[in-house]
């Protein structure tokens, strides 16, 4: 004889898969999803445009400033 059990099983919340974010529209279709990795990629994308922007600050402070090139001959002036 089979034992019937009238209490069904609670699923086990598995804490290890980390988190999802997912936004639905008014309609409930699913409009974007924000997962753990998209996180991670955007701090490391910050992390690299502030590297390269105090780079680019720093270049720019110690190279020589760009001077106009003197004009080879006069400009013609307009009579009226």
């Amino acid at each position: 004889m089979n034992q019937f059990e009238s209490r069904q099983s609670q699923p086990k919340l598995n804490t290890d898969e980390g988190w999802v974010v997912q936004v639905y529209g008014g309609n409930r279709r699913l409009l974007w999803v924000l997962e753990p990795s998209h996180g991670w990629i955007f701090l490391i994308g910050c992390g690299v445009g502030l590297l390269l922007a105090v780079i680019w600050v720093n270049a720019a402070r110690y190279s020589p400033p760009l001077e106009p090139t003197p004009p080879t001959e006069p400009p013609a002036l307009q009579v009226d």
